[in-house]
């Protein structure tokens, strides 16, 4: 609805698209992506490729577990974008985007552990959070993909200096963003523990947040 004009940073910063095309990929690679599955097999997670370096957009699944209700959910609104393999290691026939878990918050943030010391160096791991529906996310990714890169990178094709930028944001994988953006804010339904890293905060979503960000600070 916005148009080809508007450049958008995806999954976290590792593709960029302008006008319709894709600008920048910085994939995982599939050394990374397979021994990160290898861990959630271990610790009962279930993984979910996302894949496409033109932006396609596709999940790659072996299966979800009925109990895994966020993830059935997901991939049922994300049809006919996914293709269920028998084996994801062997279906792998480029770099993904990402691995992405999710599932159960405690879960997730146990899960975290092992898989950052395993992978340390050699992936990103960015955590998203719903603490009131107890639901946690862990994205996979390049080591150098995060959202305050990418929006440097867009600020400086675009010619737009760092302090006349606004990120708005709602979960961890926002926070470097927020924090280097010239005004950062956060979403009032955000993390409560986002809600008190000192950065000034909007409405919910519910009460049209982002509307009032560019209301006040855009439209003037």
């Amino acid at each position: 609805m916005l148009g080809d004009d508007v450049p958008l940073v995806l999954h976290n910063g590792a593709l960029i698209v302008e006008r319709g095309a894709v600008l920048r990929c910085r994939p995982l690679a599939r050394t990374v992506a397979r021994r990160a599955i290898e861990i959630g097999r271990l610790h009962a997670a279930d993984p979910v490729l996302h894949c496409g370096h033109e932006a396609q957009g596709h999940l790659v699944v072996e299966g979800i577990r009925p109990s895994n209700t966020l993830l059935v959910y997901y991939l049922d609104k994300s049809h006919p974008d996914v293709r269920v393999v028998d084996d994801l290691g062997s279906a792998l026939d480029e770099d993904p985007i990402q691995v992405m878990f999710g599932g159960d918050l405690q879960a997730m943030a146990v899960f975290a552990g092992p898989l950052a010391q395993i992978l340390a160096g050699d992936a990103r791991i960015e955590r998203t959070v719903y603490p009131r529906d107890g639901v946690g996310i862990l994205d996979i990714m390049n080591p150098s993909v995060n959202k305050a890169e990418a929006l440097a990178f867009v600020s400086q094709r675009w010619n737009i200096a760092a302090d006349e930028t606004l990120a708005i944001g709602d979960n961890w994988n926002d926070h470097e963003m927020l924090e280097t953006a010239g005004l950062g804010f956060v979403m009032g339904n955000a993390d409560p523990e986002m809600l008190r890293l000192g950065l000034p905060i909007l409405p919910s979503n519910d009460a049209d947040g982002v509307a009032v960000a560019i209301e006040r600070h855009v439209l003037g």
